[in-house]
């Protein structure tokens, strides 16, 4: 019985983890674009973007409210 639980589980992390971008990297929409969103957002472009996907993620989100 716990067996099915854990195969549950362990298929819904693989799941989880395969719902990234192309990088793993946020795209610019409106919630990764404003607030809190916009602070989490680069925080996974600096521990794992470069400084180009970084800036071409800020210029999307400019582009966005303009």
């Amino acid at each position: 019985m716990h067996f099915k639980y854990i195969v549950g589980i362990l298929s819904l992390s693989a799941m989880l983890v395969g719902c990234g971008g192309a990088a793993g990297l946020p795209e610019a929409d409106s919630v990764n674009c404003a607030g809190r969103g916009m602070e989490l957002a680069l925080q996974e472009f600096n521990e794992g973007g470069t400084e180009a996907e970084r800036q071409k993620f800020i210029d999307a989100c400019d582009a966005l409210t303009d």
